[in-house]
């Protein structure tokens, strides 16, 4: 498969123009092919949360080169880099970030309606088809603050999914769920991964989880200590 993303020797200093700054990333080379399934895995302070965010545009290398899908995000403007996140990547965190006072549909939706698309009959066919996939259509017009935490955590996916991007940065996703909704959730992401062919790349200090990935990549002091392949 060709690579969707490549990362060249990418570093990464924080406070760079201060008497101390602190180098994070140091002469990263990485790349992640089409339709991968990876963990990145690494202790608190390693790097890896930079690295993710370095990969979804939210931040810039201080050096180095970070193509993703054959552009160069280095040289890109604030706008383009928003519309590359857009139809790009999709984003899962530990905590859901969903609105309180809206449907679990609403909040599938609501990353189409931040790129000012109206609302067509096929994108209400798609969230309503994203929330059967994950197993919520009888609580899809439930308020996200009458869900349990593992549905919550299950719209999250369904809305990093509604733009259909191809590549899905997942930072601890099940870090506040139990063990068998963490196993659930695993098997729902892999499922997603074959069905639409999404790549994904998920941080987690779950090494159990982890070693179900197609390959561990683990950073260490901000270069890659380990990369093995499944």
């Amino acid at each position: 498969m060709p690579n969707i993303i490549e990362l060249k020797k990418i570093n990464k200093i924080y406070g760079e123009k201060t008497p101390n700054p602190t180098q994070v990333l140091f002469d990263l080379d990485l790349n992640f092919e089409e339709e991968s399934f990876n963990s990145i895995i690494g202790q608190s302070g390693s790097g890896k949360s930079t690295l993710l965010n370095i990969l979804g545009t939210l931040d810039k290398a201080t050096s180095g080169d970070v193509i993703i899908g054959g552009k160069n995000t280095q040289l890109m403007k604030k706008n383009e880099l928003s519309n590359l996140r857009n139809e790009m990547i999709g984003f899962i965190f530990q905590f859901h970030y969903l609105l309180p006072e809206f449907t679990a549909l609403e909040n599938v939706l609501m990353p189409y309606r931040i790129s000012k698309k109206e609302i067509t009959q096929e994108i209400l066919n798609r969230a309503n088809e994203l929330l059967e996939i994950v197993g919520l259509t009888k609580v899809k017009n439930n308020l996200a603050v009458n869900m349990s935490g593992g549905q919550q955590q299950r719209v999250a996916i369904a809305r990093s999914l509604i733009n259909q991007p191809k590549i899905i940065l997942a930072d601890e996703p099940t870090g506040n769920l139990d063990s068998d909704t963490t196993e659930q959730v695993y098997t729902l992401l892999r499922d997603i991964n074959k069905k639409f062919k999404t790549t994904f790349i998920i941080i987690t200090h779950d090494r159990h989880i982890a070693e179900k990935a197609d390959r561990i990549v683990e950073i260490k002091d901000g270069r890659i200590n380990l990369d093995i392949r499944n």
